[in-house]
């Protein structure tokens, strides 16, 4: 990649960081920066950007269950949120048409629809990013989304087939039949592959198997790395091939970020036709909300589904380049989706940001909009006679409960957001409740200040959802302990001012352990005879 691109993107990618907004937008505004400056887009930005999409796909795939592809609320409510939304904005736009507005004179109505439905996806990369940012990728709001943009991403391969003339290859239901037979032997190599480049380099040739294979049979090869993740999906080293991936798959997505800003000049009736575009973005928002509370889902749930699910998406720009390579619309279509698509990314990265604020915020209101029958994880949460409540049960959660536990008896209590986490936990024996501690509905149903809790651990990946679930003990009136874990040093200053007593920061704690360790356990004979004596 050009020097030039790489200290743009980190510049206004550092100076979008600053501001509370997610990278991502600075590496568009970088884009678009470029662009008016003369900067073209070139092959090596386009391979780099296309590389970052198929990783990203292929590491959805990797913590995708087709059990979650089956509920009501994905299938059905993808389905009728993309019938809806085509046909109003196809609607809307129809009017704008009407209206005389630049750009929008001699669509027809079979065009209206073809925007609306370029604008009815929502973008994969985005809500990854925001679910990845906050560690939520367990929760199930992340899976609900996740789940339902995948059924967007499944319409689109459709409409791709479809609209360029190219029909699947007769060997294609051959192919995918294949797939099954070969997934043994690939979780097989999977686990000869050891935990250091091996596997990484396996993680590369997966999703570049998959992209290639299915162009060969006539597919999207998008979905091929999609499928191919799925594929080893469940295998005990999938976590750690994901996160082997995980600086991969970001770099490449900054080259796909920067590609789109840099892909076309806009002008001010473009901009102005974009803006309005995104201004009806909260629309699409509000209807995925009242159709995921009408599937039973809890206000809280559809809402931060709904806020990640609410922007336009990179697989609009594909749907309108294909009508600008058929000739069905003209050029500034695509400059116009590429706008309203950034303008939407800069509108819902605070939102999403101050996602769990915002519903605290509204959560009586909102809450009208859930259905009568009483939700199963409404009930009032009761830690009975536990003393000691470990809020977060991943690796470290889960060590701390068990050693607690062992030092103090059956006094332990621990709370997680993954329904698959806690099942696990129960049958392992441990004392666990379903339960999520950036939920301000969890607090409501548990009374810290009248249990029996003397310590709190927090173990939560996201510093902020710590201070959120600190300010919800505080206020409730809990006067008991408060400890957590951080990753970095500078993270514990924050905590500090929320009130907590202790925090453990991991990176740097765990030489320190490790040390302490060893001396309790080594022989100390050894030791005296070395000279080395404390």
């Amino acid at each position: 990649m050009d020097p030039v691109l790489i200290v743009a993107a980190f510049i206004l990618g550092a100076l979008s960081s600053r501001v509370g907004l997610p990278p991502l937008v600075g590496y568009l505004v970088a884009g678009f920066v470029l662009n008016s400056l003369g900067v073209a887009a070139g092959d090596q930005l386009e391979t780099i950007a296309d590389a970052g999409v198929t990783l990203l796909l292929f590491s959805v795939g990797l913590k995708l269950k087709l059990k979650n592809l089956a509920s009501p609320e994905v299938w059905a409510g993808a389905t009728l949120h993309m019938l809806i939304t085509v046909a109003a904005f196809g609607l809307g736009i129809g009017l704008l048409g009407m209206a005389g507005l630049p750009a929008m004179g001699g669509l027809d109505w079979k065009l209206c629809l073809l925007i609306a439905f370029a604008l009815s996806f929502s973008s994969t990369v985005f809500a990854v990013k925001v679910f990845e940012e906050k560690r939520e990728m367990a929760s199930r709001h992340a899976v609900t989304a996740i789940g339902i943009l995948i059924m967007q991403d499944l319409i689109a391969v459709v409409f791709l087939a479809v609209s360029s003339g190219k029909t699947p290859s007769i060997w294609a239901p051959f192919w995918i039949g294949a797939l099954f037979l070969l997934r043994p032997l690939l979780l097989r190599f999977m686990s000869r592959c050891g935990h250091g480049e091996l596997l990484m380099l396996f993680g590369i040739l997966l999703p570049a198997a998959g992209y290639g294979s299915f162009e060969l049979v006539g597919l999207k090869g998008d979905l091929g790395a999609l499928v191919f993740g799925m594929l080893v999906a469940g295998h005990p080293k999938t976590s750690e091939l994901a996160q082997a991936l995980l600086s991969f798959k970001d770099l490449f997505l900054v080259g796909f970020f920067l590609n789109i800003g840099i892909s076309g000049a806009p002008s001010l009736a473009a901009v102005g036709i974009a803006l309005l575009l995104a201004l009806v973005m909260p629309l699409k928002a509000a209807l995925f909300f009242g159709l995921l509370t009408r599937f039973k889902l809890r206000a809280r749930t559809s809402l931060l589904s709904s806020l990640s699910l609410a922007n336009y998406s990179e697989f609009g720009l594909i749907v309108g380049a294909i009508g600008v390579a058929n000739g069905w619309i003209g050029s500034d279509w695509l400059v116009i989706l590429a706008i309203a698509l950034s303008c939407t990314f800069i509108m819902a990265a605070p939102a999403n940001s101050f996602a769990h604020a915002i519903y605290a915020r509204w959560a009586d209101p909102l809450k009208r909009f859930q259905i009568a029958e009483r939700l199963p994880d409404e009930v009032p949460l009761d830690p009975g006679d536990a003393k000691i409540a470990v809020i977060g049960l991943g690796g470290i959660g889960s060590a701390a409960y068990d050693e607690m536990r062992r030092r103090y008896g059956n006094v332990v209590v621990g709370v997680d957001f993954c329904e698959e986490s806690v099942a696990a936990h129960l049958e392992h024996g441990r004392r666990v409740v379903l339960g999520d501690a950036s939920d301000s509905d969890f607090w409501a149903r548990t009374d810290p200040a009248t249990t029996r809790i003397d310590l709190v651990m927090l173990t939560l990946p996201d510093p902020k959802a710590s201070v959120f679930a600190i300010g919800q003990m505080k206020d409730r009136g809990y006067a008991g302990q408060i400890t957590a874990s951080v990753r970095y040093e500078d993270e514990v200053a924050e905590l500090k001012q929320a009130g907590i007593d202790a925090a453990y920061v991991v990176y740097e704690e765990a030489g320190v352990g490790f040390a302490d360790h060893v001396c309790k356990h080594v022989d100390h004979r050894y030791l005296q005879d070395a000279g080395l004596t404390s």
